[in-house]
């Protein structure tokens, strides 16, 4: 299956560029980064402020997350930098509902059928 907006909460997040564009801890909005974990109620995003970088857990509950996703999913295992640094390129940005992905990331990739991804 392509990763797809429509598809997205069904795919793998590891490696996506990822922002918290909205959340219930203020602490994390505008965070940006990587997911670089995901267990069922968190992401775990790498972050790079400052020339140092950071692993932020974000909780899935009460966040808000925008996934950048080009045409070809396979770019995503490769290293393309942040969502404000694919800018240039075909992207598309995709809103989703921390609340649609709280499961174990491996049955939550099993599921078909509906996704709806807002």
């Amino acid at each position: 299956m392509a990763l797809t907006p429509e598809t997205l909460p069904r795919h793998e997040l590891n490696g996506l560029p990822v922002r918290v564009v909205d959340s219930d801890d203020p602490g994390t909005v505008g965070l940006e980064g990587r997911v670089v974990v995901e267990t069922t109620n968190t992401l775990q995003i790498a972050v790079c402020e400052n020339g140092s970088s950071r692993v932020v857990q974000v909780p899935k509950s009460g966040s808000t997350f925008e996934f950048a996703i080009t045409d070809d999913a396979a770019d995503y295992r490769e290293e393309l930098g942040t969502a404000s640094e694919l800018a240039g390129e075909d992207v598309a940005y995709v809103t989703v509902d921390g609340s649609r992905l709280l499961s174990r990331p491996a049955r939550r990739t099993e599921t078909s059928g509906d996704s709806p991804w807002q």
